[in-house]
C-alpha cells in the first residue's frame, strides 16, 4: 500500500515535468503563438478610473515582483532557445514593460491585445482579429503577444497567472488549439 502511494507520488510530480518539457521543445522548434500574462502589478481589478494609455502614471504597473517575474521568464526562454520571430503587446504600460524586460525588445502595440476587462464589448472584435493573428504565425520562431488576463481568457478560455505563457498551435486557416501553459517560477 505505502509502495502505491510512493508511486502516485511520484508520478504527479513526474507528469507535469514531462509536459513542461515537451511544452518547451515544441517552443525551440518555432511557429506557436505565445499569450504571455504581463507581470504582477500594484494592487487592484483594472485600471483606475480616467486612466489615459499613453500616461503610465495613470494605470495599474509592474512592481518590483512582477518585473523579477519577467526576468525570470526571459532566462527561461533563453535557457530553452525558444526562437522569438515577432512580440506584439497590448498598449498598457505593464504589457509593454513586460515585454521588454522578458524579449529584451520594443513590442510592436497591437489593439487586439487591448485588456477587456471592463471593455467586454470589444469582446468578440478582439476574439476575431486574434484568430487572423494565429492564421499569420511564423513558420520560424514564435510570435508573443504580450496581453492580459481577461484577454487570455477570451481567446483560449484559460484564466493564466501572472507572466505565465499559454502556448496556442495554429492549425490552418484561423483555427487554433491550445498546446499547454508553462509558468516559469
Amino acid at each position: 500500500m505505502v509502495r502505491c502511494w510512493i508511486s502516485l507520488v511520484l508520478l504527479a510530480v513526474a507528469v507535469p515535468a514531462w509536459a513542461d518539457d515537451a511544452l518547451w521543445a515544441l517552443l525551440s522548434k518555432g511557429g506557436q503563438v505565445v499569450l504571455v500574462r504581463h507581470g504582477l502589478t500594484t494592487p487592484g481589478v483594472g485600471d483606475p478610473p480616467g486612466f489615459k494609455l499613453g500616461e503610465c502614471a495613470t494605470q495599474r504597473n509592474l512592481v518590483d515582483q512582477g518585473r523579477r517575474e519577467a526576468e525570470r521568464l526571459g532566462a527561461a526562454l533563453r535557457a530553452h532557445n525558444v526562437p522569438v520571430a515577432r512580440v506584439l503587446s497590448s498598449p498598457w504600460c505593464r504589457c509593454i514593460e513586460t515585454a521588454r524586460i522578458a524579449l529584451g525588445t520594443d513590442p510592436a502595440l497591437d489593439d487586439t491585445l487591448s485588456n477587456l476587462f471592463d471593455h467586454s464589448a470589444n469582446r468578440e472584435k478582439q476574439v476575431a482579429q486574434f484568430r487572423k493573428l494565429v492564421a499569420k504565425a511564423p513558420a520560424q520562431g514564435n510570435l508573443f503577444l504580450v496581453t492580459h488576463g481577461s484577454t487570455t481568457a477570451a481567446f483560449t478560455g484559460i484564466n493564466q497567472g501572472t507572466a505565465e505563457m499559454v502556448i496556442v498551435t495554429p492549425e490552418g486557416g484561423e483555427r487554433y488549439r491550445v498546446a499547454g501553459r508553462l509558468a516559469v517560477q
